[in-house]
């Protein structure tokens, strides 16, 4: 049991660190809109957007962007990130009781 558990905690915390990834590269086409991946970083850009995207676009559907004046900021990508911390202490918590 404390196996699977591991498993899962594993599955979660690299889940995690994709999401940090995509919001390095997000920060990155915002403030240099001409920059274009090429090579190696473009093979983890797409991996990371690929893995990433269909959650994102899942919450996407129920969580709309808040409006504040002309710029709309989606609350999916926060959603989701709480949503997989909070999931990562449900799991290391059962791993110590185990």
């Amino acid at each position: 049991m404390a196996t699977i558990g591991l498993v899962i905690y594993s599955v979660l915390w690299l889940f995690m660190a994709l999401l940090f990834v995509r919001m390095i590269l997000s920060w990155v086409e915002v403030l240099s809109p001409r920059w274009k991946p090429k090579g190696l970083v473009l093979i983890v850009a797409e991996t990371v957007y690929t893995i990433t995207d269909p959650p994102l676009r899942w919450l996407g559907r129920f969580i709309r962007p808040v409006r504040m004046g002309n710029i709309g900021f989606d609350v999916s990508y926060i959603v989701l990130v709480f949503a997989v911390w909070i999931l990562m202490r449900l799991t290391a918590s059962f791993l110590i009781v185990a």
